[in-house]
């Protein structure tokens, strides 16, 4: 049992690396203008694969040793923080397209893109520690910092409803990209509460 057990922990990690390294890429090449689609596809084929194969561990180990308590907890909380990395992967290609969709976007403002970025790379950072470490403070400090991509989502709507010119494709690309970028924070803040959920035996209702 505790064999299995590590062995998950470490294919959620290693998923964990794959997706930090997946966002980050697609959240730098919008930023810089460079399309690497099919890279960003390729990787996040390769952590859904990783999260059948995650889940498939989770379910053989539930029949096999029948967990109990805290073990339980970790294995339930290992297949949904898997699936979490999983959607990090697809968000990240989703931002990838938006250069293939609407081409040239140099002329944009993306300093919006880029703080929400920013703090939502920094989310899947503190969320994959906060997990390794099993750190509740950690944690909560994750869903704190879901607020400023949420705010900054809806500050960029806001202002481009109210402006009497806009550069349309610009405020659809921004659009879209914040939206994923939400996703990806909102994401992160799951595996958080995957965590207090390991720990503490708390669970948090999804939205």
């Amino acid at each position: 049992m505790d064999v299995g057990l590590e062995r998950l922990k470490n294919m959620i990690l290693d998923m964990a690396e794959r997706s930090q390294q997946t966002v980050s890429t697609a959240i730098d090449a919008y930023i810089n203008g460079k399309d690497l689609t099919k890279q960003i596809y390729k990787s996040s084929e390769e952590l859904r694969i990783h999260q059948e194969e995650a889940s498939n561990l989770a379910v053989e180990l539930i029949a096999r040793y029948q967990p109990v308590a805290s073990d339980l907890r970790f294995i339930k909380s290992c297949m949904e923080i898997a699936y979490d990395f999983s959607r990090f992967g697809r968000y990240a290609y989703d931002i990838s397209q938006v250069l293939t969709l609407f081409g040239d976007l140099s002329s944009c403002d993306k300093a919006p893109v880029e703080k929400a970025g920013n703090e939502a790379k920094e989310m899947i950072k503190l969320s994959i520690k906060a997990f390794a470490e099993r750190d509740i403070t950690l944690a909560k400090k994750i869903k704190q910092m879901d607020d400023v991509v949420d705010k900054t989502y809806l500050d960029f709507v806001q202002k481009a409803a109210k402006a009497e010119e806009a550069d349309l494709k610009c405020v659809l690309a921004g659009t879209l990209i914040l939206r994923y970028l939400e996703r990806i924070a909102d994401h992160a803040t799951y595996v958080a509460d995957s965590v207090v959920y390991i720990v503490s035996g708390q669970q948090a209702e999804r939205k």
